[in-house]
């Protein structure tokens, strides 16, 4: 089977992060099986879904690992001129759900194995399938600790989100919460009898915009957004709860720690007679350029595009990074048509990521182990 055929294949498989991703990860657990590849596979809590980690060579240190989600995001109203889960060729492209967000990288890897397992490799080449990337990043934590225990450590991760082919080192992180304030309800006509939930959560929506004004002028990148603010009841009405919906994204560590400290000192600050809950939704960790130039020296050696750059979207390259183990983003399409209607690859991206793979089994099956092997 061909990448695109595979492509096919894969894009058949409605694998919406609302839905399970099982059919697709048993029918990749075959393919594999098929060429004497066998597949580990680790659940989620309530079995519905599954990652899924496959070696392609020898049980040593030093290995790249190639890794894709398998979930994509909703078509629902969407204005699809195709059925978006049916590849549709059409001017050079091909249409589907998933197509370059991000099955297009997972079946040029699968097509890749037939002539993987035909070389003699002496570094590992690993697969290593996650779900629900599109709603958080969740499988993959419970894919990279499965892999520490039961491999050794790899050389680097390329995580194949479509950026064209370009190297991508570093992006910012994702942090989503959901923040409930609760007062008292009252009538307004005498307000002392209740305490309003919306005076604090403007105090934080303020200061949530004040910190990143000062951030930005200190020259960090760090950014925050208000998506949603629920609260009150009629205007006539003290209002007895509050939520708002924020979220940040920091360059680094430093920054994600740097305002979990302002964001707890602003809390703290509000009147015991209100209640605040804040829960995280979400947590994707930067992805931060590493001095460490061994990953993307093999990376443009096998033919990704030069030079790198710092990527616009998140990834789950920072949960690899925070492992320990040296990772980049590189993969075919464009993430302009990442979660879009009629979304397509390109068929000479597909070609691409192709070589690229081609050139991955001559790495792992040459000499050395350094970045210009």
């Amino acid at each position: 089977m061909d990448t695109v055929e595979l492509l096919r294949t894969l894009v058949a498989f409605d694998t919406t992060s609302h839905r399970s991703n099982l059919d697709l990860i048993h029918w990749v657990t075959d393919y594999l099986q098929s060429h004497g590849i066998a597949a580990r596979l680790v659940h989620s809590d309530d079995g519905g879904k599954a990652n899924l980690l496959a070696t392609i060579g020898p049980p040593v240190p030093g290995g790249i690992v190639l890794s894709g989600h398998t979930d994509v995001v909703p078509v629902d109203g969407q204005d699809w001129h195709t059925d978006p889960f049916a590849l549709t060729a059409r001017d050079g492209r091909f249409h589907g759900r998933g197509s370059a967000d991000m099955k297009g990288f997972i079946a040029a890897c699968l097509c890749a194995v037939p002539a993987w397992c035909g070389l003699v490799l002496k570094r590992p080449i690993h697969l290593a399938l996650s779900y629900d990337e599109e709603i958080g990043c969740l499988g993959v934590p419970r894919l990279i600790a499965d892999m520490r225990a039961h491999i050794p450590m790899p050389a680097l991760a390329i995580i194949g989100e479509p950026t064209q082919m370009r190297i991508g080192l570093a992006h910012r992180g994702f942090y989503g919460h959901r923040t409930t304030f609760r007062g008292r309800p009252a009538h307004s006509g005498d307000p002392a009898l209740g305490i309003s939930a919306i005076e604090p959560a403007a105090l934080l929506i303020a200061r949530l915009g004040d910190l990143g004004r000062t951030l930005a002028t200190r020259g960090q990148h760090t950014t925050f957004n208000v998506g949603r603010v629920d609260g009150g009841t009629a205007i006539n009405i003290v209002p007895g709860c509050c939520e708002v919906l924020w979220e940040f994204r920091p360059t680094n560590e430093a920054g994600t720690r740097r305002v979990r400290r302002e964001i707890e000192r602003m809390l703290a600050a509000v009147p015991p007679d209100v209640t605040v809950e804040t829960a995280q939704l979400a947590g994707v960790p930067a992805l931060a350029a590493s001095d460490d130039e061994l990953a993307a020296n093999i990376a443009r050696t096998l033919g990704a595009l030069w030079p790198p750059g710092e990527l616009p979207f998140g990834t789950e390259a920072g949960f690899f990074q925070q492992a320990g183990i040296p990772a980049l983003v590189c993969g075919p399409g464009s993430i302009a048509q990442a979660h879009q209607p009629d979304e397509w690859i390109a068929a000479s991206e597909l070609d691409a990521v192709d070589r690229f793979l081609r050139g991955v089994g001559t790495w792992a099956s040459g000499p050395g182990t350094s970045a210009a092997a």
